[in-house]
């Protein structure tokens, strides 16, 4: 694969694995009651910065490398871990989208987040910049593997149709604030148009795009519907919402100014805002909003 449909594939990924997916489950924890001796062991053992601090399987606080330095600096070797971690943790949720976890590790600079179960609220794994490497790798090898790029045209579903214009209509309803939904809608796409067949690099481009329109349903509406329409030669697609519209399209457009450390941007993230992106993969976009009425993007991918 060239690195454009490499790195093409690598969002499309991001949006569709769960962190649980990436995360690791041997996590190495310490206890409230433990003494700062003993994490010290711990962090120069396992080569790591920090320690989910847990009480029975309850997260309690995080015990950072910088926390240890700060307490040995006061001679405090014989401290208890529940005077000197950090209690206020940020977290992450099992079954959030792997693109969360990637984007609040550009966001607050941590070297690691804990997980966790969002039904018990118990801690089940860490999330590392490694974890979420290796597993967008694994998957990339598994789908090159399996033959991922492959033969298909799009218009061998219309063959034996008989009419003038032939067309299969996707509705997908989207529920605004529902962050832990994000992305199912245009996942649910996706997966319709591998089984009609469509063609892999075709239906990569669609369900980035698509999770991108979605995801700003998500984040800045009450709701909204995609609605795809595949035709023999092109599919399109209508991200339509009620929400508080845009107030400046060709400003919504720029990608802007991006702090994302290399990592991250070598994976496609951070350059910019979902509307780019929509605009890079389509073939066509057009946006209509008003202000206070909402939003409909229209984006067009041609099939041959």
């Amino acid at each position: 694969m060239n690195n454009r449909v490499t790195s093409l594939k690598i969002r499309q990924l991001a949006y569709e694995l769960r962190i649980e997916n990436a995360m690791s489950r041997d996590v190495i924890t310490v206890g409230p009651d433990d003494v700062i001796s003993d994490v010290r062991n711990m962090l120069k053992d396992n080569r790591i910065s920090g320690l989910p601090v847990v009480k029975g399987d309850t997260l309690v606080g995080i015990i950072s490398i910088e926390n240890f330095i700060k307490c040995i600096m006061g001679g405090g070797t014989d401290n208890r871990v529940k005077d000197n971690m950090t209690s206020d943790v940020k977290c992450v949720y099992a079954n959030e989208p792997l693109i969360d976890g990637i984007r609040k590790l550009e966001q607050f600079g941590y070297g690691r987040f804990p997980v966790l179960e969002p039904e018990t609220g118990n801690l089940v794994g860490i999330l590392t910049k490694g974890d979420i490497v290796r597993c967008l790798l694994r998957r990339l090898e598994t789908d090159y593997q399996e033959g991922e790029i492959s033969s298909y045209r799009a218009s061998h579903i219309f063959e034996d149709m008989q009419s003038d214009r032939t067309s299969i209509v996707f509705r997908y309803k989207v529920q605004g604030g529902n962050y832990r939904a994000a992305g199912e809608q245009s996942g649910y796409l996706k997966s319709n148009l591998v089984k009609l067949g469509v063609h892999p690099k075709i239906t990569r481009r669609v369900a980035i795009a698509s999770c991108e329109a979605e995801m700003n349903i998500v984040i800045f509406t009450d709701g909204g519907e995609l609605l795809a329409n595949i035709e023999e030669n092109e599919i399109t697609v209508n991200a339509v919402d009620h929400g508080p519209g845009i107030p400046d399209i060709e400003r919504a457009m720029h990608p802007g100014f991006s702090t994302a450390p290399d990592w991250v941007r070598e994976m496609g993230f951070g350059a910019g805002m979902g509307l780019p992106n929509i605009q890079e993969c389509s073939d066509t976009m057009r946006i209509d909003s008003k202000v206070g009425e909402g939003t409909n993007v229209e984006f067009v991918v041609k099939t041959r």
